[in-house]
């Protein structure tokens, strides 16, 4: 598996033959996500596996819990975090194909010391945030 630490969340991504990235992953308790962001082509779902985790859509808080999902259409502002004390589990799917170069690009391998903190240093934020539109990432909307 190449699972990486990418912005203090670990992310497993899995080869599919469709046209779409599928990642599982898991979010330690009072971890923060990304930026607020948004992207023009791609359609993302998370399904909630074990645990929950916070969901801003558009401006709108909401609790996810296990078992749930979030649909979110192109276009839509969006980020996610933990602030539960346990992890949450969760599976992530971007489609059409392309988003997972965002993970294997800006993540530190699972196996490196210290990854989940590297992984929210202030220069792969600052990578991030400098590259984020090539990934069609779109921070702040």
């Amino acid at each position: 598996m190449n699972t990486k630490w990418v912005l203090g969340h670990k992310v497993t991504p899995h080869d599919t033959s469709g046209d779409y990235d599928l990642m599982m992953a898991e979010t330690p308790p009072h971890v923060q996500g990304p930026p607020p962001h948004k992207h023009n082509s791609y359609k993302e779902s998370f399904l909630i596996v074990e645990g929950e985790m916070d969901f801003m859509i558009n401006g709108e808080m909401r609790k996810v819990r296990a078992g749930e999902s979030v649909d979110i259409p192109p276009n839509t502002v969006h980020t996610f975090g933990n602030s539960s004390d346990v992890p949450c589990k969760w599976i992530n799917i971007h489609s059409p194909k392309g988003f997972r170069k965002f993970f294997e690009t800006l993540g530190v391998a699972a196996e490196e010391e210290n990854a989940q903190e590297r992984s929210v240093a202030p220069e792969i934020i600052q990578q991030v945030i400098g590259t984020a539109a090539d990934y069609d990432m779109l921070i702040g909307g």
